[in-house]
């Protein structure tokens, strides 16, 4: 039997082939806006992180932990990072190559599961930019432990964050009918969810266990936004699903 990551992964792979929002690279038009200085990029589904955020990346070793999808990398080596892409998904992989293979362009592109130790060696990166993916697997304390030693000493870690209340509600968004922590490995009800709705295998995490892991691991967190869905009732009642933190090595 597969994994729950492989399935996960398998999951993925299904929703971009069905027009996933975030399975979407980047155009040709964004690409070269950016290599203009017009860019922004996202850890959660609305907000754009604040330039100050990552500073200048000319030259910089930056790590897209869980962030395939040729979105955020194209936008970081059109400011002149160097990139290395981590993702457990092929078909996220693909669209890295291909606009790599378009602009032209070189980038490091690894297949591996997030929750296993990190295929790179202690103080490899000057920032690691994690867009929401926690949520997919069960452990976050053994990823912030392995992103700390993989960053060099100063480096920066950027994280977006489910918070759990979307673990807590019907798909409608009317109801609350899940107590938490949300685990399908654990609850049999959670995991009919899921596999009612297509979901794979989610986890809800709570801001302590995310937050406490990062400063457990040995960061000092230095800033902190909350964002909403983007869509539907929780958006349209301003109730926040995510966090973004900086935190710093």
């Amino acid at each position: 039997m597969d994994s729950y990551q492989d399935e996960n992964a398998a999951v993925i792979d299904r929703w971009i082939t069905e027009g996933w929002e975030w399975g979407k690279p980047v155009d040709h038009e964004t690409y070269m806006q950016a290599k203009s200085g017009q860019w922004s990029v996202l850890l959660t589904p609305t907000k754009p992180v604040p330039r100050e955020w990552l500073g200048d990346l000319k030259g910089k070793k930056l790590l897209g932990l869980a962030s395939g999808g040729g979105q955020q990398m194209p936008i970081f080596i059109a400011a002149e990072a160097e990139c290395t892409v981590l993702d457990y998904s092929e078909k996220q992989l693909e669209s890295e190559r291909a606009v790599a293979n378009h602009e032209g362009y070189r980038i490091n592109i690894v297949r591996a599961d997030m929750s296993k130790p990190l295929p790179f060696a202690d103080a490899s990166f000057d920032i690691i930019f994690n867009p929401v993916s926690n949520c997919y697997i069960e452990k976050v304390e053994p990823v912030f432990s392995e992103c700390f030693r993989v960053l060099k000493k100063g480096g920066v870690l950027l994280c977006g964050l489910d918070i759990g209340i979307n673990y807590i509600v019907d798909q409608s968004e009317e109801r609350i009918i899940n107590a938490l922590p949300f685990n399908p490995l654990v609850y049999d009800e959670h995991r009919k969810q899921l596999e009612s709705s297509g979901g794979g295998w989610q986890f809800s995490h709570t801001i302590a266990e995310q937050i406490g892991s990062q400063i457990r691991a040995g960061f000092t967190l230095t800033d902190i936004y909350e964002d909403t869905n983007g869509e539907g009732r929780l958006h349209e009642l301003h109730i926040p699903s995510f966090i973004a933190t900086r935190a710093v090595k």
